[in-house]
């Protein structure tokens, strides 16, 4: 009888606890249910338990989730930065199809979204940890109404998408907890950058600390440990279309866990559950070795654990630009070229196998194009530095292009990373050094070859020296302008030296009738050589500040930049007190006669306009990255820029300009010349100039051009903003076509113009790291990458500039620009 009655009581007992456990481990909730603590919701395959809970010996209280295999290993946190004081918090399902979070006084904490209002409402928790709220009891994703994968803490589980919704806007990226016992959003973020070709960044604040690349068609270019065959335990996927652009893994067999941790310092783990030993398995770290240091070389450089120190190695065709070494043997200036871009036929490629791609946040890609055609369009592009197949897959397919510097690349083992093609000088490929590299047999026989045309070639001379002679009689010889003129800078370069008497007859004696126009630096004037070839002469004035040492670095460094859309230097004189440059004459006069005469106005349709606009973008991105040294021009305005007789635009006038080492971002000075409506705020107030302040004077130019009316003085009844504010405000009102001038209407295309327009609110905006560099400005222009909204611009409304007692402000008006010449 005892032990009928105990066995009774064994029952009894276990039927309670089955009855509590039913009524704690829910399923699923409806607005008629809450879960207050000590209640949890379980999936339906009891995985993953939702419940609240504190971590480590904090005493705040959080709703979270966590694995029901290991309850200390939470993968997500609703209340992430409003934590409840004590327990008593409870979780419940409104009407409406909102989860609300309530503390002991029912006001709430933590709250969800919706755009959509649920019939019947109903919260799950699935067995993937994904917790949703949907409209009925259906799993189909198309039928949530919010879910926690959208908004993911520090844990990447599968089937979570890391990327954006191009769609809603919705950014879906990792975020570190504070520490181990906060799960308040930390310093570093794992998020995806869909600039250029999309990739994964690792971000503390607002700086790159690594970079997991982009996606090749197999996995992420930052991870290439030569996997080409299917994974057996997870598979990858990125999708990139016009509404999603994403990365995320799913694992084949549904019983294991697996998952990626951002922790509080920044390292990104992965770990897999093992049921043997009941623990976490470390299975590996993206920060694996130094390499993964973001950009630890510097430009066009790589990065090899497997090679001896140094670390960092110059690509070939390039060189180190400092000689600086860390205790690790790593340079962070980078490498230059040692032979800069010909922009023609003789460039070439140099293969470089088993890479991580370079950071593609400036790069350009097609899904479609051959290798074949890739590496063609890139050497049709001046600005193009390298390329490679988009994907990887059965041979290779599609294609990436580089604009800027190559920055973070890494060597990885035999069979890893992919093939990455770098555009190099003639003289720096293979095939070059080959020919070069002549033994003696092959020397002797070149030798004797050219004796056999010796008495040609003397004749040729001979010729050459009669002609010379008869030029120097005619008061036009042809030396090299830095013999006893220009002192000891001799370079591989000519140049020729006008005499002052061929000038002064070519310009009849400098006539006023001959003068185009003047400037701070002097007057020009045109001329008419010997023979009938027209000239553009420009004569500093003596008063002009420059002196003999100033003009002939300027002087070297015009004849240095040899491009389309700047305008030839022909030749110099300095004779006397005369110090002149004779440049191509161009007979369509300058930029502004077309923009802001009436009569210029008529003759400049929009096709015209595009062409003028695409050229001027060309010519500056010249000076900042293609040309031999880095140069800020500081002066560009409409009268700078002129038109040859098929409307090419050209570069002029470069009194003012400035070079910059190839580490050099920005510079300073006391002295701010140039001209007011065109300088950029930062350059203007403080006298910091940079790239981005001639990106800030086109971005002006461009909006003049649009409205055909000057930034400087612009007048309208609704408001006192100059053309820059009057712009930003039809932008933001959403009507950007009432400030472009009704004369194009005819000849437009309405949205090539919107999107001139939008390029040019982007280069005028206030602060200078919000601008595009200029090789993102002609990529945005002569393509249909998306572009950021823009911000702001600088120098909203007509002011005074606020002047430092220890600087000096000369600027001029739109006309003329006055000119200090300091040392280069």
């Amino acid at each position: 009888m005892q032990a009928l009655r105990s066995l009774f009581m064994c029952l009894f007992f276990l039927f309670s606890l089955l009855i509590i456990s039913a009524a704690t481990a829910l399923s699923t909730i409806t607005p008629s249910r809450h879960i207050i603590a000590g209640e949890t919701l379980v999936s339906v395959g009891g995985s993953y338990e939702l419940g609240f809970f504190s971590p480590g010996k904090s005493k705040s209280w959080y709703l979270g989730i966590w694995y029901t295999a290991s309850t200390d290993t939470v993968v997500w946190v609703a209340n992430r930065e409003t934590p409840l004081g004590d327990a008593s918090g409870f979780l419940k399902l409104t009407e409406q199809g909102v989860l609300v979070l309530l503390n002991s006084s029912n006001s709430i904490v933590w709250s969800s979204n919706s755009s959509r209002i649920a019939g019947n409402p109903v919260l799950q928790l699935l067995d993937s940890g994904n917790l949703v709220v949907q409209d009925g009891n259906k799993t189909n994703p198309d039928n949530f109404l919010w879910q926690s994968f959208d908004y993911p803490c520090d844990t990447f589980l599968p089937e979570m998408k890391i990327g954006w919704d191009l769609v809603t806007g919705l950014d879906r990226y990792l975020s570190s907890w504070k520490s181990t016992e906060d799960p308040a959003p930390g310093d570093f973020l794992l998020r995806m950058d869909y600039r250029g070709l999309p990739q994964v960044l690792l971000m503390k604040g607002a700086k790159i600390k690594g970079r997991a690349g982009s996606w090749n068609g197999l996995y992420l270019t930052g991870q290439g440990y030569g996997v080409r065959e299917p994974n057996p335990v997870s598979g990858y996927e990125f999708v990139l279309n016009k509404d999603d652009v994403y990365y995320e893994y799913r694992l084949r067999n549904m019983s294991l866990f697996s998952r990626f941790v951002l922790n509080p310092s920044g390292g990104t783990e992965r770990f897999t559950w093992v049921y043997q030993t009941q623990s976490w398995e470390f299975a590996f770290t993206f920060q694996a070795d130094f390499c993964e240091s973001y950009a630890l070389c510097g430009p066009f450089s790589s990065c090899s654990i497997n090679n001896n120190a140094p670390i960092c190695a110059c690509l070939k065709g390039f060189v180190a630009k400092s000689s600086k070494d860390g205790n690790l043997g790593y340079w962070s200036d980078g490498c230059v070229r040692r032979t800069p871009l010909a922009c023609s036929d003789g460039d070439g490629f140099i293969k470089y196998s088993g890479i991580k791609l370079p950071d593609t946040s400036t790069s350009w890609f097609d899904k479609s194009m051959s290798l074949k055609e890739c590496k063609g369009l890139c050497l049709g592009n001046c600005s193009c530095t390298a390329c490679a197949n988009l994907d990887i897959r059965e041979g290779g397919s599609g294609c990436v292009l580089w604009f800027d510097n190559l920055t973070d690349m890494k060597e990885f083992t035999p069979g890893g990373g992919q093939d990455l093609y770098i555009r190099v000088a003639a003289s720096e490929l293979d095939h070059a050094k080959k020919k070069s590299n002549f033994n003696k047999r092959q020397l002797l026989a070149i030798l004797l070859s050219s004796a056999v045309f010796l008495m040609g070639i003397l004749l040729v001379g001979l010729r050459l020296y009669i002609r010379k002679k008869k030029l120097r009689n005619e008061g036009f010889r042809r030396k090299d302008c830095r013999e006893e003129h220009l002192g000891e800078d001799r370079e591989d370069m000519e140049l020729p030296l006008f005499d002052l008497t061929t000038i002064a007859n070519a310009t009849n004696n400098f006539s006023s009738c001959n003068k185009l126009g003047e400037g701070g630096f002097g007057p020009v004037y045109k001329g008419t050589l010997i023979g009938g070839k027209e000239i553009a002469v420009k004569r500093l004035s003596k008063n002009s500040g420059q002196g003999v040492r100033e003009f002939k670095t300027e002087v070297i460094l015009i004849a240095r930049l040899q491009h389309r859309n700047l305008v030839k230097l022909l030749g110099c004189c300095i004779q006397k007190d005369e110090k002149i440059l004779i440049y191509e004459f161009m007979p369509n006069k300058s930029l502004d006669f077309y923009i802001f005469d009436q009569e210029g106005q008529s003759l400049l349709d929009w096709p015209k306009c595009f062409q003028i606009i695409g050229g001027v973008a060309r010519g500056l991105l010249y000076l900042h990255q293609d040309s031999r040294l880095r140069i800020i021009h500081r002066d560009l305005k409409p009268g700078n820029i002129l038109l040859d007789d098929n409307m090419n635009s050209k570069i002029s006038d470069f009194g003012l300009a400035k070079t910059f080492g190839g580490d050099q971002s920005h510079a300073n000075t006391n002295r701010v010349v140039g001209t007011y409506g065109y300088m950029s705020p930062e350059y203007a107030a403080d006298g910091i100039f940079s790239m981005k302040s001639d990106v800030f004077s086109f971005g002006v130019i461009l909006l003049e051009m649009l409205s055909r009316k000057k930034n400087r003085g612009f007048c309208h009844p609704d408001h006192v903003h100059n053309l820059l504010g009057h712009a930003w405000i039809r932008w933001i009102q959403d009507k950007p076509l009432e400030l472009i001038d009704k004369t194009f209407c005819d000849s437009c295309n309405i949205s090539d113009v919107i999107r001139c327009l939008h390029v040019g609110l982007l280069c005028v905006q206030r602060v200078p790291e919000d601008r595009p560099s200029m090789s993102s400005v002609v990529l945005m222009l002569s393509s249909d990458v998306a572009l950021p909204p823009p911000k702001q611009p600088g120098f909203y409304t007509e002011q005074s500039i606020p002047e430092s007692p220890s600087r000096t402000l000369l600027c001029s008006k739109n006309t003329f620009s006055t000119t200090l010449i300091e040392p280069r």
